[in-house]
């Protein structure tokens, strides 16, 4: 016990030290947003990881989607690294960079309102930002309660104050470079400590080729075909395609995602991070999902009596035997991985709810030192709230609608979102009636699936086919509808489209200078 809360006391005091110390790079609301757009790969990388994966994915997804699919699981690591952290940075992040400062926006519900030339637009999309991150926010801290009540056994309650006051405290102090820098340190914990936790809980059942082999003999009523759970796609390929487009393309429309495009220093930040953020990937989201591919194998602590999974459990179980000095590296682990995901959601929330909804519709004149104060003051609303929702849940006072709600904000927010933010980065012809008609489809859609789920057909009564649903029709949507509607003004979208055209010099290692006899490249 004193080994695990001497690793808890130094995390805690690190973190707060990071704050402190960048609390000058915050002092305007650029700084504090998007840390003066100046941020390397690095940080970047990590913080785009980071705010990635959290204790949803390890404790949750993994545990819930590895008993489902088994092994093929991994699928959904591989999926997340590549199509959720590799393209993203590849078609996404020079793009966004440009734009967003040619436009001078700092949220993503301010670029659609400078895109496409519209406040109520901007309006709309701050609405569905802040309606549907707060539950997800509250979901962050419930992969704490069960590994927190095994390694300490403490209440859940003191968990999350202490979580909320120590991401508080840094991220108010030192806005998104101390963010950034905090993330980095919290994301070599969490790649240290999935790559021990996997070697450990393998070696129980006689490494890898040990456990693969075990898991080819469980047996499911469900499934006829042995050894399915160790198979190449599992046992239901269809849902598991469900889940990694929702988990991997969704980050393309999640607000707290695009963001870290903003602040990219330099091309060549662009791309050492997508590299630095594919391979973090990899190994986290990977390993998290190989790691739950094996929960099957100890099935007495995941079913209760009446047969029904307590999917939440699973990971703990997995876990609970390992020596004090590996529970106190997870515990930390989970932690991390829920404070960054905490920290960049909240300052999303805060940012979104002052630039996008206060400013200039209910508060007329605000500066920047005025907005500087309420976006500190929001972020503290918001953990506030976030803190209370999953204090209430877990005390079991508020019914399961708040659970389905967050089963449902990637969906929402990613289907509002990633047709019209990638069909605006590249196309001029994006109607203003095309997003409106993605926003309401795509949220929606969402809401009545959380109302009414058994009206849905059978593939879409799952929240997770219903969010990917929703994000490739919305791929649909923004083209047709921004073909029969009316286009934009030409002019505009051509002055908004110029900030692409413009000419930069580079250094001869980037690109060859041209040949001084005939004008050719050399």
């Amino acid at each position: 016990m004193f080994l695990k809360v001497l690793l808890l006391a130094v995390f805690f005091i690190v973190t707060i030290a990071v704050g402190l110390i960048f609390r000058k790079k915050a002092s305007d609301v650029d700084g504090f947003v998007l840390g003066g757009r100046s941020v390397g790969p690095w940080l970047t990388a990590f913080a785009y990881g980071t705010s990635y994966f959290s204790a949803v994915v390890f404790v949750g997804y993994a545990g819930q989607f590895g008993w489902k699919f088994g092994i093929s699981s991994v699928w959904i690591g591989l999926g997340n690294a590549f199509i959720g952290s590799l393209l993203p940075w590849i078609i996404l992040g020079r793009r966004t960079r440009v734009m967003t400062r040619h436009l001078n926006s700092k949220t993503m519900p301010e670029f659609f309102g400078g895109r496409f030339g519209s406040n109520a637009l901007k309006i709309g999309a701050s609405v569905i930002v802040f309606v549907f991150l707060i539950p997800y926010t509250a979901s962050l801290y419930n992969g704490l309660s069960r590994l927190f009540e095994m390694a300490f056994n403490i209440p859940f309650t003191y968990c999350i104050i202490a979580m909320a006051v120590l991401t508080g405290i840094y991220v108010i102090a030192g806005g998104y470079v101390a963010t950034a820098v905090n993330d980095f340190i919290q994301g070599i914990i969490m790649l240290i400590g999935i790559v021990a936790v996997i070697a450990a809980v393998l070696n129980t059942h006689g490494g890898f080729m040990g456990s693969l082999n075990a898991l080819a003999h469980v047996q499911d009523a469900a499934y006829q075909t042995p050894g399915v759970f160790a198979s190449f796609f599992g046992p239901d390929p269809v849902n598991l395609l469900g889940v990694v487009i929702l988990t991997s393309l969704g980050t393309w429309g999640l607000p707290q995602m695009v963001a870290k495009f903003y602040s990219i220093k330099s091309e060549s930040s662009i791309n050492k991070g997508a590299i630095i953020s594919t391979i973090f990937a990899l190994v986290i989201s990977g390993g998290c999902y190989f790691l739950g591919g094996f929960g099957r194998l100890y099935p007495d602590a995941a079913v209760v009596s009446n047969g029904s999974v307590v999917f939440d459990a699973i990971i703990p179980s997995m876990l609970s035997n390992l020596p004090d000095i590996l529970i106190g590296i997870v515990v930390i682990l989970v932690l991390s991985a829920s404070m960054s995901t905490l920290s960049s959601l909240v300052m999303t929330s805060a940012s979104t709810f002052t630039i996008d909804f206060l400013k200039g519709n209910l508060i007329k004149n605000m500066d920047d030192k005025k907005q500087l104060l309420t976006i500190r003051l929001l972020i503290v609303v918001f953990i506030l709230i976030s803190s209370v929702i999953a204090i209430a849940q877990y005390a079991g006072s508020i019914n399961s609608f708040i659970a389905q709600l967050m089963g449902v904000s990637w969906g929402a927010l990613a289907g509002s979102f990633l047709a019209p933010f990638v069909f605006g980065l590249y196309w001029k012809k994006v109607s203003k009636i095309s997003v409106w008609c993605c926003f309401i489809f795509a949220s929606s859609v969402m809401i009545l699936n959380t109302l009414f789920r058994a009206s849905f057909p059978v593939i879409l009564q799952s929240p997770i086919n219903a969010g990917a649903f929703v994000m490739l029709a919305g791929l649909i949507i923004v083209p047709v509808v921004s073909l029969i509607t009316k286009a934009p003004d030409e002019k505009e979208v051509d002055g908004i489209f110029a900030c692409y055209e413009q000419k930069v010099v580079v250094e001869a290692k980037r690109a060859l200078a041209p040949d001084e006899k005939n004008g050719k490249r050399a």
